[in-house]
């Protein structure tokens, strides 16, 4: 399946006014979170040349449509549908058929036939995607949780994750069957039931990559790039940044494009074999911003792997870059690719002058931070070197 024709809408959407929408009031709300979604929305609707209109208020309808920029991933589509929501040139963000498409779960195959599942569970996408991802498994029961993890600790040391949590937060490593029994007691089955578990091999000393893919304002553009992390001011290992290159069109023209070293093409062919299967597998699901996270290292037999870790249909750690990009193609018409990093800095942070700056202030919650984007536009030759992939 094409990846554009999977995204791309083939209607000029008629002017909007751009509102960002807090989807669930306990998800991605913190001060920090407000002011970096209005900052984006502000720069879509001037990409767009719409207005922007600030937080959505469904008490004061007005007589143009919406184009919402929302906090999470849509995860209820008769809502979405009944606010106007019903394709790429409505949102910026996705829409998924039932609430666990939007989560970790989908990356692995349940445990057996008669594993527990929630309703809607396609089984097809894990033969899709088994070249594409981790060994691991997705649970919806302790019991299964425990089967799953004793399998693999036959590889190694196993992660198990938190399928809601973000930002490398809620994840937690077990080296053998004592410290998985100890860790699954500690847990909730409710949640688990409620929402899975995933349990995966765990590499040591991962490279993350990103790889994503655009539709914004009638553009096509992904890109390719490498994770940072960092310590936030707590002290916690949380996600630091990205440096990403972005160029116009799909991800099969990123591959053309950027001519990119194995490891980074193994990356992005993943990313991409992951996308098309969720397209392929659950009917209804649409998005205009994607991103998958490849992490790439070792086992624990000292066998390197690759795969992707898990999708992000939202505003995410990179849209400050993403949206960099998107504005230096708009603003040039003959650029082909730009480099974008961005950066998340805990505690005191020296911002460069010609940084881009999304958010800067002391999160009640987070504390110190400030969020960030470099740009460099690169040439405009159609072929890039290994040395220029990030």
């Amino acid at each position: 399946m094409n990846t554009v024709m999977a995204l791309a809408s083939a209607t000029d959407p008629a002017p909007r006014r751009v509102v960002t929408w807090d989807v669930r009031r306990q998800d991605f709300c913190s001060e920090h979170e407000h002011a970096t979604r209005a900052n984006f929305a502000q720069r879509l609707a001037a990409l767009h040349g719409w207005d922007f209109a600030g937080a959505y208020d469904a008490a004061q309808p007005g007589s143009q449509p919406l184009y919402f920029v929302p906090s999470d991933t849509l995860t209820d589509p008769h809502q979405a549908k009944a606010l106007g929501i019903t394709g790429v040139d409505d949102l910026f963000g996705g829409v998924v058929p039932h609430a666990f498409v939007a989560t970790k779960a989908i990356s692995h195959p349940l445990i057996g036939p008669d594993a527990v599942r929630p309703v809607g569970w396609s089984a097809r996408i894990a033969v899709e995607i088994a070249d594409a991802v981790l060994p691991g498994f997705s649970c919806f029961s302790i019991d299964e949780a425990r089967g799953a993890g004793r399998a693999l600790l036959d590889i190694g040391r196993v992660r198990l994750k938190s399928v809601t949590a973000t930002g490398g937060r809620g994840q937690q490593v077990v080296d053998d069957v004592h410290a998985l029994e100890r860790c699954l007691d500690a847990m909730d089955e409710r949640e688990i039931a409620t929402h899975g578990l995933v349990l995966e091999t765990n590499l040591e000393q991962p490279d993350t990559y990103s790889v994503g893919q655009l539709l914004v304002a009638q553009r096509i553009v992904s890109y390719c790039g490498k994770q940072r992390t960092t310590r936030d001011n707590a002290g916690a290992e949380v996600y630091g940044g990205s440096d990403l290159l972005l160029v116009r069109g799909d991800l099969d023209t990123l591959l053309a494009v950027v001519d990119p070293p194995p490891p980074l093409r193994r990356a992005i062919e993943q990313a991409r074999c992951y996308h098309r299967a969720v397209i392929d597998c659950y009917p209804g699901f649409f998005a205009s911003r994607v991103n998958y996270d490849v992490a790439q290292g070792l086992d624990g037999r000292g066998e390197w792997r690759s795969g992707v870790l898990e999708q992000s249909w939202r505003v995410g750690g990179a849209t400050g870059a993403e949206i960099a990009g998107l504005e230096a193609f708009h603003q040039d018409p003959a650029c082909q690719r730009v480099h974008a990093s961005c950066f998340e800095v805990y505690g005191a942070a020296d911002v460069p002058a010609d940084a881009i700056v999304a958010y800067r202030g002391n999160d009640p919650e987070t504390g110190p931070l400030c969020k960030y984007t470099l740009l460099k536009t690169a040439t405009t030759t159609t072929t890039t070197s290994h040395a220029d992939t990030p």
